[in-house]
């Protein structure tokens, strides 16, 4: 029996609910980090091995229990070369070290800007190259998720770096296929819109589409948006821009077509019965591709489009689109043909990465990807959470404090302007006055 520990905040068949997610952050900040991680621990899921996750523990004081207790440590990441995860990186680099068993990096990504300038990482080098070094010497290679982190580590002096992409895109192994379920997009199209909510370029082009679509539907993902629908609180990123929907009076929200998915699977579910998904996330994208559904990615930084140009994507550059971007028009110019007929070598060079690592998976043995979906067709999957207005009075303590400092902000905020305004106003009377007829 081989045994894999796994870094993921949760197995992927416990069901908790919605308050415990939230409160425990079982996802990671973002839902969308379940679409890779659950289908890592899909692929992992071999005849004879068991995988555990490690609930993001990664302190050193636990290296010698995984040694005595585990084959492998499988570790799958997103944009995790940034400096805001620079203190879990440096976590992870303290247990690699101290571990004796292999490590095996399931995709890394680098985040940087759309021309892929990486000179804001030069803070975090040290962090970068101590993690990197500290893989490579528990196996052959290190995996990341496309171009860009392939040439930052490169430019770092590391030459042991694989492109592999994202486990996500292998949830069903070497099949994949995407087809255009509808000829054309009309008012009516059932439409899933995913929305990064600190971009605020995006904003008109919500606002636009939650107008001229009444089937539309916005995906949410991020931690803070599940506590708005949950309890009302007040999203960090409210005060941006009225445009995304990141506040209770947004029409999205208002008008109950928001929803949060819980798990990957009741998300592909929903996503199979949609016409076309769009926006900025990368894994909403990716979800609705693994639900057979066509998808389009707004890309707004490096993470994001290495993996669009990785996969054959099709995708947009946020400088390519604005107000009068319309998804009809993203539907009717994308094209999926290279995404369907690149994935078999794509999935190719993802299972030579394990079995180079030394790493089994469930679709070299017949009949293991059926067991796996057998058991998610059999459990029982929590309800999509939409907002529920009622719940408000019921918000903990936290929410409730962090609404009242969010209105307390406002309010300073909206003073300040009027004593700006009040100021301005002034100084342009001061000038009337100083150009009319002076006094003998």
């Amino acid at each position: 029996m081989t045994r894999i520990l796994l870094r993921a905040p949760k197995d992927p068949f416990e069901v908790r609910p919605a308050e415990q997610v939230l409160e425990q952050n079982l996802i990671g900040n973002n839902v969308g980090n379940l679409v890779f991680l659950d289908a890592a621990h899909k692929l992992l899921s071999a005849p004879g091995t068991t995988v555990v996750a490690d609930r993001f523990r990664t302190s050193k004081r636990a290296a010698d229990r995984i040694n005595d207790e585990f084959d492998r440590y499988v570790i799958p990441l997103a944009n995790a070369f940034r400096p805001t995860f620079v203190k879990h990186l440096d976590s992870m680099t303290e247990l690699i070290s101290r571990l004796r068993i292999p490590v095996v990096v399931l995709g890394v990504g680098a985040q940087a800007t759309l021309d892929y300038d990486w000179s804001r990482l030069g803070p975090i080098e040290r962090s970068v190259r101590s993690f990197v070094g500290a893989v490579l010497d528990h196996g052959p290679s290190i995996g990341v998720r496309g171009e860009l982190t392939a040439d930052y580590l490169r430019s770092l002096g590391f030459a042991d770096v694989e492109i592999i992409g994202c486990p996500s895109m292998f949830a069903w192994g070497p099949d994949l296929r995407v087809e255009r379920k509808v000829p054309e997009l009309t008012s009516e199209a059932r439409i899933a819109l995913t929305v990064s909510p600190y971009v605020k370029a995006l904003g008109p082009i919500v606002t636009r589409h939650a107008e001229a679509y009444p089937n539309l539907v916005y995906v949410a993902q991020d931690l803070e948006t599940l506590e708005l629908l949950l309890w009302g609180g007040t999203h960090p990123d409210a005060w941006k821009t009225v445009d995304n929907p990141v506040h209770l009076g947004h029409p999205l929200i208002r008008e109950d077509r928001t929803v949060f998915f819980l798990d990957p699977h009741s998300w592909i579910a929903d996503l199979r019965t949609r016409d076309f998904s769009f926006g900025t996330r990368i894994h909403g994208t990716i979800a609705a591709l693994l639900a057979g559904t066509p998808g389009v990615v707004v890309a707004h930084d490096s993470r994001t489009l290495e993996l669009a140009r990785y996969f054959d994507i099709p995708h947009r550059t946020i400088h390519e689109v604005g107000p009068e971007t319309d998804a009809a028009d993203l539907h009717a110019a994308a094209d999926w043909t290279a995404l369907n007929e690149g994935h078999g070598a794509r999935w190719a060079t993802f299972q030579a990465y394990l079995a180079r690592h030394g790493v089994d998976h469930a679709f070299l043995h017949d009949g293991a990807p059926e067991a796996w979906e057998a058991r998610v067709a059999a459990t029982a999957w929590h309800p999509v959470i939409r907002r529920d207005p009622s719940s408000r009075a019921h918000a903990p303590l936290g929410a409730r404090v962090r609404r009242a400092r969010f209105g307390l902000r406002k309010a300073v905020r909206r003073s300040s302007l009027r004593r700006l305004q009040r100021r301005l106003v002034g100084r342009v009377a001061g000038r009337v006055d100083s150009s009319g007829p002076q006094a003998g």
